[in-house]
């Protein structure tokens, strides 16, 4: 796995119905724009079916990016991007199949499941922790 950190001032907030759905939905549009500043295409975002919900679906090159979001105000209970579980990776790597079934010819050769962190303290600049995963 690679890592990539940066900050990222906090300038745009998305608006959502409350602030857990506000703050997750800050952290996935700031996610879509590292992604895509990394030249990656945004193919969808909160994608569902009846295993769960991948946040981004991206195109990097000629592999399918199924990217898990986590965003948090601070790092007592650990680096968000280790909230994501060995389960919720099993999770992830069945609805990137179901994706795919859904959405034929993407022209994706490959599949990488990666975790953005978001830490967006309540002042001062978010930073951003994406962990790229292995190829499967």
């Amino acid at each position: 796995m690679t890592l990539a950190a940066m900050a990222i001032p906090s300038t745009s907030h998305p608006q959502a119905s409350n602030p857990r759905q506000a703050m997750g939905a800050y952290g996935e549009h700031l996610a879509a724009r590292v992604l895509q500043d990394q030249g990656m295409h945004i193919l969808d975002r909160n994608w569902r079916c009846r295993y769960g919900e991948i946040d981004i679906v991206a195109l990097d090159g000629d592999c399918l990016v199924v990217c898990e979001v986590k965003t948090r105000r601070g790092d007592a209970f650990g680096e968000a991007v280790e909230a994501v579980s060995f389960a919720k990776m099993m999770r992830l790597r069945r609805l990137a199949v179901a994706w795919l079934d859904e959405h034929r010819g993407t022209g994706a050769d490959a599949i990488r499941i990666d975790v953005i962190g978001i830490l967006r303290p309540p002042a001062g600049a978010a930073t951003v922790r994406h962990v790229r995963g292995s190829l499967t």
